[in-house]
């Protein structure tokens, strides 16, 4: 079954495309030669709330070379996706689920908190700004790294093919015409994680599983297969991997980490409770 993309979804995608290397080209010179000033240089936004990412959009790593085809209804790969999904599924209405349903929420400021337990220490506008831009950009470079895969397999999504509700279902309308194969949240999450492992690697162990757990809750969610989340993870290996060449992300990767190293030395708290979020993370399928 194919979803199909819009007409009016494909030529946004592209004007997006034009937009960031016009922005990107723009900026790249001066972002590399300008003394470190104490706030990042203002990115303009492609739409509202949405930052182009690091990387030309028509450089990213194709998906579709990365990852195997998605896996066929009659396969014994998708009746793996089918029985695990059965089973997070019973763990709906639980803290778990709850947790799911915050980390589906990719806007900022929200979205900022996500991996604060995790490293111990606030990620804010205002004490972390380096951060606070890169996590924002980085959002954009995984994300649409998995279109090629995407729109190549378009495949059904959870909450279509069993009829069972999402935690968002105020976006089901717009989600069900984008492929679920590969997963962009597990992608962004794995990134993010990848990134802040660098930054505090100190905390390595907690930021990946966190990073792991990201994805995982697109399952709970009902809107990813695990293999979704799965190969979301080896589009975000790649487009980090890529990120290291550029310039510009390797500058703010570096005042991100002293940005880190402030907070702790101001001893400054964790933005989510992390004692309900262990809780909750501690809830796994029988």
């Amino acid at each position: 079954m194919k979803c199909g993309r819009s007409a009016k979804d494909r030529v946004l995608r592209g004007l997006m495309i034009g937009v960031m290397s016009i922005l990107l080209t723009a900026g790249c010179h001066q972002m590399q030669t300008t003394p470190r000033p104490l706030n990042p240089k203002t990115v303009p936004e492609l739409l509202p709330g949405l930052l182009p990412g690091y990387l030309d959009m028509k450089t990213l790593p194709d998906s579709l070379a990365l990852i195997p085809p998605a896996p066929e209804l009659d396969s014994a790969e998708f009746a793996l996706d089918q029985g695990t999904s059965q089973s997070y599924l019973k763990l709906r209405g639980t803290a778990r689920w709850d947790l799911a349903k915050k980390d589906a929420n990719l806007h900022f400021p929200e979205a900022a908190g996500t991996f604060s337990c995790a490293l111990n220490a606030p990620v804010t506008e205002t004490e972390t700004p380096y951060l606070y831009q890169m996590l924002r950009r980085t959002k954009m470079d995984a994300g649409m790294s998995t279109y090629n895969a995407k729109d190549e397999y378009e495949r059904v999504r959870p909450f279509m093919q069993n009829n069972e509700p999402s935690c968002t279902p105020e976006e089901e309308s717009r989600l069900k015409w984008s492929g679920s194969y590969p997963s962009g949240h597990a992608a962004i999450g794995w990134a993010w994680a990848l990134i802040l492992s660098e930054i505090a690697p100190d905390r390595v162990e907690k930021i990946m599983a966190r990073g792991r757990a990201f994805g995982e809750s697109r399952v709970f969610c009902n809107l990813h297969w695990d293999s979704d989340v799965r190969e979301g993870r080896i589009v975000a290996d790649a487009v980090v991997a890529k990120l290291h060449s550029d310039p510009g992300f390797r500058y703010d990767l570096a005042v991100a980490k002293e940005e880190i190293a402030a907070v702790r030395e101001k001893k400054l708290p964790p933005t989510r409770d992390c004692q309900d979020e262990a809780a909750a993370l501690a809830v796994h399928p029988q």
